[in-house]
């Protein structure tokens, strides 16, 4: 008999972590590991979108991550599981690229407009997604136990992801947009 992808098991608004443990699927943690899942697959479409293969290499790379992020947040607190984990490594990764893309933008001083180019537009949805996540992780880690580096994790890639959205700008001539804040109208 061949692998079916429906259970029937979440027909009544249910869901289990690993380790056995139900939960309503507008838990809490669900939302988080299913922001995180939204993520990972917005990264696949900025991959698919980006130009560079070292930079397609590191998201291929980040949504591995994000597959072992969501796994520890899928899985029960209250059982010792064996779940991969995310290292100090993985977030040095990403402000050393950080850094290395910096080297090569211009400087910022302003806010700029998401927009110029799919690939721009997309990570900056991305980017939007990763803090939605981050937000949903941090309320989540008021509640129950969350290790501290899936956090530190998702607060970095965000800043990556902008960083990375310049980036794409940059690589396909598209003009960045300052934020011009309206002014005061006279009279």
């Amino acid at each position: 008999m061949a692998f079916r992808i429906y259970t029937k098991t979440g027909d009544e608004g249910q869901t289990s972590l690993f380790g056995g443990r139900r939960l309503p699927k507008s838990d809490l943690r669900i939302e988080a590991y299913g922001t995180v899942d939204e993520l990972n697959s917005y990264l696949g479409l900025v991959r698919d979108l980006s130009t560079g293969e070292q930079g397609r290499a590191l998201l291929k790379n980040i949504q591995s991550l994000l597959f072992t992020l969501g796994s520890n947040l899928a899985s029960d607190p209250d059982k010792q599981l064996p779940v991969p984990a995310i290292l100090e490594a993985d977030v040095a990764a990403l402000e050393k690229e950080m850094d290395r893309l910096d080297e090569g933008l211009p400087e910022l001083k302003n806010f700029i407009l998401p927009g110029g180019h799919p690939a721009v537009s997309t990570c900056h949805i991305a980017r939007c997604v990763c803090r939605r996540a981050e937000r949903l992780v941090v309320e989540l880690a008021r509640r129950e136990q969350v290790e501290p580096i899936l956090l530190k994790y998702l607060n970095r890639l965000s800043d990556y992801l902008f960083v990375l959205a310049r980036e794409l700008a940059r690589e396909n001539g598209a003009a960045e947009v300052l934020w011009a804040p309206r002014k005061e109208q006279e009279g």
